[in-house]
């Protein structure tokens, strides 16, 4: 799984489920359940309830895409 504990990069923009969402033109439930397979980086806020996703791994995503199963709306990224 590829959700971190905890925020351990300061520094750089984090975005919230909604705003990673609109970027995909996909609903926020769909962004977290990408982040829950592993296909999207995500972050945890410090009271743990909460993701976050690193800016620069959702604009990694969306140059290099994420191959959606239809069916299922799981995603996975997309080797070259």
């Amino acid at each position: 799984m590829s959700i971190i504990a905890d925020l351990t990069m300061p520094e750089e923009r984090l975005l919230t489920s909604k705003e990673v969402a609109s970027l995909f033109r996909v609903d926020p439930k769909t962004i977290v359940r990408w982040a829950r397979t592993g296909a999207l980086a995500a972050v945890r806020t410090p009271g743990g309830r909460l993701l976050r996703y690193p800016e620069s791994g959702v604009r990694a995503a969306l140059r290099d895409g994420l191959a959606v199963d239809a069916q299922t709306e799981s995603a996975e990224a997309v080797s070259a």
